[in-house]
């Protein structure tokens, strides 16, 4: 008996050692990852705060977004967990939503160039998982796009809410899974961003929803791939004759 557990542990020792080292590779290596991004110099043009999927857009009317699946109003409060630092909400602009999954890199970057008025970070007793293991296939391997939006998780999860004023104004807020633990800022009130630059970073899976406050056309749908600090999200509209 114990020369067969003996022949077990040789044989399984070898793929042990390899998801070990996958996995440390994936901790210490993939989830770091820092590469080059060479971002538009159109002034025009809003770059994406983030790799990942969009999973929603959504119009913002007199500071609500109208939830299709709840059949009521999400005030932008509920979602930033702040308050705008100007004391009230913008009341008519864009919700856009991008699912970060753990195969992308995970630095979140200013998508237009402007001046950080607040950062506000909230807590939460406990992170809900932001999809079931289907919606996950579909999203981080099959590449499908899944509506995410109005999932509790986007309501109660801890979250950092970045508010920068520009041409437009826009609210970043940064939702963190279940799994994530850390979220470590690289700005303070007061800086003025260049486009693409650094803000964050936040570990393995998470979310990033952009308010946009303005008159923008949206270049991308739910279902696209963007990358942070470079990729077009939307262009600011011009000003009608």
């Amino acid at each position: 008996m114990l020369k067969f557990l003996l022949n077990v542990l040789k044989r399984l020792l070898p793929i042990a050692l390899i998801w070990g080292a996958v996995l440390l590779f994936l901790q210490r290596v993939w989830f770091y990852r820092d590469p080059v991004r060479i971002t538009p110099t159109d002034d025009d043009l809003l770059t994406s705060p983030c790799d990942g999927q969009v999973v929603y857009v959504r119009r913002v009317e007199n500071g609500e977004i109208v939830s299709e699946k709840l059949g009521q109003k999400i005030k932008v409060s509920e979602i930033t967990h702040a308050e705008w630092p100007e004391g009230q909400t913008p009341g008519h602009g864009w919700l856009i939503g991008i699912y970060m999954s753990p195969l992308d890199v995970h630095f979140n970057y200013a998508p237009m160039k402007g001046r950080i008025t607040g950062i506000v970070h909230n807590g939460a007793k406990l992170n809900l998982p932001m999809v079931d293991i289907w919606e996950y296939i579909q999203l981080t391997y099959l590449r499908r796009a899944v509506d995410l939006f109005a999932k509790r998780y986007a309501l109660e999860n801890e979250r950092q809410t970045v508010f920068i004023e520009g041409r437009v104004k826009v609210a970043m807020v940064e939702i963190a899974d279940k799994f994530v633990n850390k979220i470590s800022t690289y700005v303070s009130v007061n800086d003025t961003l260049r486009p693409g630059q650094k803000i964050s970073f936040i570990e393995r899976g998470s979310q990033v929803d952009l308010f946009i406050f303005g008159d923008v056309d949206f270049l991308v749908g739910v279902g696209d791939q963007v990358y942070g600090a470079q990729t077009p999200i939307a262009r600011l509209s011009k000003p009608k004759a």
